[in-house]
Order: C-alpha cells, then sequence, then structure tokens
C-alpha cells in the first residue's frame, strides 16, 4: 500500500480528482495526507469534507524559504510518503528538499513542456499564436518544470480563446491525466530509461 502526500496552495481542484480516483479505482494506495502553504483554502476544506488528514505550514511564518522548506519536509516526513504530490502548490522548492524525494515527488505543470516553463502560461502560449496547449505531469528535480515528463495532454487553441477560457480546458484534462499519471505510479508501472518515462505495457501517455 503506498502512501501519498499531497501539497496543495488553494482550490485543490487536481487534489480532489486524484483523491476521488484513488477511492473509486481501488488503487493500492491511500491519501495520507493534504498538507497546504496556506491556512485558509478551500483545498484543505473540501479534504477535511473526504476525511482526509490535512495540516497546513504558513509560509509567511518563516523567515526564508530554507526554513520553510525544513518545516515541510519534517511535517512530509511524518506521515513516510512512497510519493509527493504537488497540486496547485504555488511555491519554489529548495534543492535540498526536491533532492531528498528524488524519485518520488511529481508535479503537474499547464504548459507542453518543455515550452513556457514557470508562470503565466496559457497568456504566454496565446501571444506566441500556438495552436496547440496543454499540460504536462513530471518528475520534480531542482531545474524548474524540466523533471522527467511522465504524461502530457494537449488542447487546440480555439480561434476566440482567452487566457481564462483556455486554462479552463487545459485544467479538465490536468484533472483525468495527473490521476491516471499517479495510478501508473502506485502501480509501479512507470519505469526511467536514459531519462524517459515510459509506461511497462505501453499504455498511451499522450491525453
Amino acid at each position: 500500500m503506498k502512501r501519498i502526500v499531497i501539497l496543495i496552495s488553494g482550490r485543490g481542484s487536481n487534489m480532489l480528482a486524484i483523491a476521488d480516483a484513488c477511492a473509486r479505482e481501488g488503487w493500492p494506495a491511500e491519501i495520507s495526507a493534504v498538507i497546504s502553504s496556506r491556512p485558509d483554502t478551500c483545498g484543505l476544506r473540501a479534504a477535511a469534507e473526504r476525511g482526509l488528514h490535512t495540516a497546513f505550514i504558513d509560509h509567511r511564518q518563516h523567515p526564508d524559504r530554507e526554513a520553510f522548506d525544513t518545516a515541510l519536509l519534517q511535517k512530509i516526513e511524518g506521515h513516510a510518503p512512497d510519493l509527493v504530490v504537488l497540486a496547485g502548490f504555488m511555491r519554489i522548492l529548495t534543492r535540498p528538499f526536491v533532492e531528498h524525494f528524488t524519485g518520488r515527488i511529481v508535479n503537474v505543470h499547464p504548459s507542453l513542456l518543455p515550452a513556457f516553463t514557470g508562470l503565466h502560461t496559457h497568456r504566454r502560449a496565446l501571444e506566441a499564436g500556438c495552436k496547440m496547449a496543454g499540460a504536462t505531469v513530471h518528475f520534480v528535480t531542482p531545474d524548474l518544470d524540466l523533471g522527467p515528463i511522465i504524461a502530457q495532454a494537449a488542447v487546440p487553441v480555439l480561434p476566440d480563446d482567452d487566457e481564462a477560457s483556455l486554462a479552463q480546458r487545459v485544467l479538465h484534462r490536468e484533472h483525468v491525466m495527473y490521476a491516471r499519471a499517479i495510478r501508473w505510479f502506485v502501480r509501479d508501472e512507470l519505469m526511467i530509461e536514459d531519462g524517459i518515462v515510459r509506461h511497462r505495457s505501453g499504455e498511451s501517455q499522450l491525453f
């Protein structure tokens, strides 16, 4: 039974999609904790309503990123996780934190990586005239948004799209893709060869 800790900073819609899929599909896993970097998020309330253990570590109560990450790592390790899932966690993590969880920390980023790392991805895709946008699930490494890619979802950019409409369609695909990627991990269906993540049975990693 794999133990999963999910980190959020806001509404936690991907967290809820993962938790619901875990329960619905009977994964060999449990959501051990949902931890927020903010104390008053609706994501924490929604997790508690599903009976999940919740906690928060307010980044404003720590003098710097290193101190926050140390406190966060200690909180996470209290749940002995096999996997740490970043689900809308709006903090850049320090190298020691990421390296501590090497191979067992994943993130979803709202672009087709390696394009548009960082923030404002949908705006930048529209400004660049992209015909496709999307999202990427990847292992987290110290290099921001550049870890090995587990899965990607492609969404066409429509002529009348604005930042909000594109973001909403991408998020809808994220919910399906991220849950599937976590299921693959907990069922030991992923392997990494020469920095490339593959599904052991050849299941499509494109959504």
